[in-house]
């Protein structure tokens, strides 16, 4: 019974990710931009944004997601630390976060899978620091991409589980050290918000904390 659950779950999750894969292609990179330019206003106006320290947010595709571009730059500008995400492990599924030290860093970043540019893990003949690193202090806030959300939270990513696997190895380890997780800052366009439940989720899939779309923030429901 629980093969049948897991094998339904992966069935709808392929199904809507086809069908927003297909929605966001169509969409014109000016509305894509708008909506963008209205995300970054509401994400750097977050209070969790602007009391944190130490942020890792994704360096976007070249379409058919929120630019990032503006978000990336006011971290640097704002004398935040900032950490990008880099696939360390393919066939395992691994990632972790890599500082970026300035914009000329960022900009000398190469692309590679899916356009997305990639730090190297060196940098002028150094290792770069990483958010696992024992001696990195703990992210405050991640900023996370995904297909879809919905406004129960859940968020639905490209299948490959980097995310969620990340998150759950990074959390046990700043348990034991009795330090806080970082916050999970989702941004959206607003074709990809769908309504409570829409999303189909599994018992390893993390729910994000806020999600930031064009036309405001989404939150958890206040319990009754």
């Amino acid at each position: 019974m629980a093969a049948a659950a897991s094998t339904t779950l992966r069935q709808q999750k392929a199904a809507l990710r086809k069908s927003m894969r297909s929605l966001l292609t169509s969409l014109s990179n000016d509305e894509i931009q708008a909506q963008s330019r209205a995300i970054t206003r509401t994400l750097l106006a977050l209070p969790e944004f602007q009391r944190s320290k130490n942020v890792s947010c994704f360096l976007s595709m070249p379409s058919a997601e929120v630019d990032t571009e503006a978000v990336v730059a006011a971290i640097l500008s704002t004398g935040k630390s900032l950490f990008v995400p880099k696939t360390t492990d393919k066939a395992q599924g691994i990632m972790d976060f890599f500082q970026i030290f300035d914009a000329d860093d960022l900009r000398a970043l190469p692309r590679g899978l899916w356009g997305i540019r990639e730090p190297d893990e060196a940098h002028n003949g150094m290792q770069r620091p990483t958010a696992s690193n024992e001696n990195t202090e703990p992210l405050d806030l991640i900023v996370m991409p995904g297909l879809a959300f919905d406004r129960s939270l859940s968020r639905l990513g490209h299948g490959k589980g980097y995310y969620d696997r990340f998150l759950a190895s990074y959390t046990a380890t700043l348990h034991a050290r009795q330090q806080l997780r970082p916050r999970l800052v989702a941004v959206a366009l607003r074709e990809q918000i769908l309504e409570a439940g829409q999303v189909p989720a599994g018992e390893m899939d993390w729910k994000v904390d806020v999600i930031v779309s064009p036309d405001g923030v989404l939150v958890p429901a206040p319990r009754a």
